[in-house]
């Protein structure tokens, strides 16, 4: 009987990379993966760090290393990859999953390497600061991520739409594999009559999210508009909101609890891979009301309303339009409950564990293919 899978896998405490990892591993856990947890970063909560060691057959590590994102260079980054590199062998892992794939350019674990590009600071600039070129000091992230997403031996995006644009930005050989990301819904849709209200989820102090557009909005709507996240960011961005109503961050308890009233959801980010708070509002029967960008296109065309991204005039009218209408809403919240069925992590553990196989049997000797 061939021997279990070993993964080491990366994470990080900060954004939505946690709740991706933490979904993948319980769902591979469910499959017979043995799963090395490797943290980087700022520490995990009491509550992140009690749900990853609660996970069977997960082995959590927390390390502080650095996260690209936050380094000023690209040594620490450099020496975070020979480290991970370390752990796999340490560890027997039979491959590892990054997900920063500046580690792969240094990480050389002995053993197959698939990337998972979640977003990066390049991308993120030419979508966020369209026709400006990168800030010189952040040409070594940009070509360090060059580097790992060539070194690795798989390369994989959340979308179709930011595949696109990871090959097109660092003119990729090929289009990076596209692996919907995917998430258990927090509540249950329900049928009884929605509160008339607009929600919105994301890092508030992050440009490309909207945030700034969505408090003009907010002061010309008829309803409450809520906005949760935060809204001073890592490096001491910050964003002045008067009109959102401010709720901070939110555990998956408090989030849960907002859903359950299936507020309109909207976001008006310019630039998103994927969109987990998109998915999990859809889940919960949310109206949505998105910016019309690829992104959003490819996963909920059918199942929401679009607007210009940038135009808060549109997003206004979109959201009076649903808070006047309740069959529309309870529409639309049903087609997105319904097309939120696409992306679970059943799905998404089924496809990863596919390609890990894949590279298991291409690299091992014959007879020697993990489970």
């Amino acid at each position: 009987m061939a021997a279990p899978l070993r993964l080491l896998l990366t994470t990080d405490a900060v954004g939505g990379v946690w709740q991706y990892s933490i979904d993948l591993a319980e769902t591979l856990a469910e499959r017979g993966v043995e799963i090395v947890l490797v943290q980087l970063g700022p520490a995990p909560s009491a509550a992140q760090r009690a749900e990853a060691r609660a996970i069977p057959g997960v082995t959590f590590l927390e390390t502080g290393l650095p996260l690209d994102w936050l380094s000023e260079g690209p040594a620490p980054v450099r020496a975070a990859g020979a480290e991970i590199g370390r752990l796999a062998r340490l560890h027997g892992a039979d491959l590892v999953q990054l997900n920063m794939p500046t580690l792969a350019a240094s990480a050389d674990p002995g053993v197959p390497m698939l990337a998972v590009t979640h977003g990066c600071v390049s991308t993120w600039w030419q979508h966020g600061r369209p026709g400006t070129p990168l800030d010189p000091s952040f040409a070594w992230h940009r070509d360090l991520t060059d580097a790992g997403l060539r070194a690795a031996d798989q390369v994989v995006a959340p979308s179709v739409g930011y595949a696109e644009a990871v090959r097109d930005y660092y003119r990729l050989p090929a289009l990076p594999t596209v692996v919907h990301n995917g998430r258990a819904p927090l509540v249950t849709p329900k049928h009884e009559p929605a509160q008339d209200c607009v929600l919105t989820v994301g890092r508030l102090w992050d440009s490309v999210k909207g945030a700034e557009l969505l408090d003009a909005v907010a002061g010309q709507l008829s309803v409450p508009f809520h906005a949760a996240g935060a809204a001073t960011g890592p490096h001491g961005e910050t964003v002045q909101l008067e009109n959102l109503h401010l709720l901070g961050q939110l555990d998956g308890v408090a989030l849960a609890r907002r859903l359950a009233a299936r507020p309109i959801f909207v976001s008006a980010a310019c630039f998103e891979p994927f969109g987990l708070a998109v998915l999990e509002a859809a889940a919960a029967g949310c109206a949505l009301v998105l910016a019309d960008i690829p992104v959003f296109r490819e996963l909920w065309d059918g199942a929401a309303t679009f607007v210009p991204p940038r135009d808060a005039a549109a997003y206004h009218a979109a959201i009076e339009q649903l808070i006047g209408d309740l069959a529309l809403r309870r529409s639309l919240g049903d087609a997105a409950a319904e097309r939120a069925g696409r992306y679970t992590p059943t799905r998404m553990a089924d496809a990863m564990l596919l390609l890990y196989r894949q590279l298991v049997a291409e690299r091992a000797p014959a007879g020697k293919v993990a489970a």
